[in-house]
């Protein structure tokens, strides 16, 4: 008879569940402090998680100037255009950024991106300098002064995107996440469904827009936050729950495929919720 006895122990009963990411992370959605996490601190590409960061800088410059939101922004497709999951923009399309600001969450637009990117970019730029040659270039150099700001050490942004080569760790993404959802205008673009608005196309013709959000978890309770996925992160997550008073926010990256990453999440909230021993029915988990 063959052998057939177990080599290899058994699933321990208690710790977190075992999950397909590569790493991690639980935060306390009031404070930011990361509660539990796994390889929270290694750095892996990020994908369109890097739009977190785009728009919060974007956001909280309208904190100040309300009026940038009715601001006309120009989609000027680009040489190094990378392609990705889109807005669905044609060359010369324009737009309030309020509207392309869902364009840039709801479906992940890296036209999106490009287009905001470009037209704040100069805002930034080194006062007395001439004008950046890629309008792009400041913006960039914004996100990474801000990484720099919040300690993100792990962090490296390259574009708006995140289609290329950006880098972070699920600890710097709950810190970027943790400050952009104190804003209100934040949180209801994140957590909206689905968005209709009219762009103006290059001729001066209408283009009715519909946008559908790409966070499965939306219609489960969950309130945000943004999902990002290329070939070299994986799939990859950012998410928010509530459970009557308790706000809690979860990390995931480099999930295999899809379904991974919503189970995994799911099943840290659940753990998560267990172990803060608290809860509400008002949201599915």
């Amino acid at each position: 008879m063959p052998d057939v006895r177990h080599t290899e122990p058994t699933d321990p009963l208690d710790g977190p569940p075992v999950t397909t990411a590569k790493a991690w992370a639980v935060a306390d959605g009031a404070t930011g402090e990361i509660l539990w996490r796994c390889n929270d601190a290694e750095r892996l590409r990020m994908a369109s998680l890097t739009k977190i960061m785009t728009a919060w800088i974007i956001l909280d410059l309208a904190q100040a100037q309300p009026a940038i939101l009715s601001e006309t922004v120009v989609y000027r497709k680009r040489p190094d255009d990378p392609g990705g999951t889109s807005a669905d923009l044609n060359d010369g399309d324009r737009g309030p950024a309020r509207d392309l600001l869902y364009g840039l969450l709801l479906p992940s637009g890296n036209d999106a991106a490009l287009a905001l990117g470009e037209h704040f970019g100069p805002r930034f730029a080194v006062q007395d300098d001439e004008p950046p040659e890629d309008p792009l270039a400041p913006f960039v150099a914004e996100m990474n002064r801000r990484a720099d700001a919040l300690c993100m050490a792990e962090t490296t942004y390259f574009d708006p995107h995140g289609f290329s080569a950006n880098v972070s760790s699920a600890r710097d993404i709950v810190t970027v996440t943790w400050h952009a959802m104190r804003l209100a205008s934040f949180r209801e673009y994140v957590q909206t469904e689905q968005y209709a608005c009219t762009l103006t196309t290059a001729d001066g013709a209408d283009r009715p827009m519909a946008w559908q959000n790409t966070n499965k978890l939306l219609p489960l309770g969950y309130d945000g936050v943004k999902t990002g996925r290329t070939k070299e992160a994986g799939r990859c997550l950012v998410a928010s729950g509530r459970r009557g008073d308790d706000h809690l926010i979860t990390v995931v990256l480099g999930c295999p495929v899809d379904g991974c990453r919503y189970a995994d999440t799911r099943n840290l909230f659940r753990w998560a919720w267990r172990m803060r021993g608290r809860g509400s029915a008002r949201t599915r988990l």
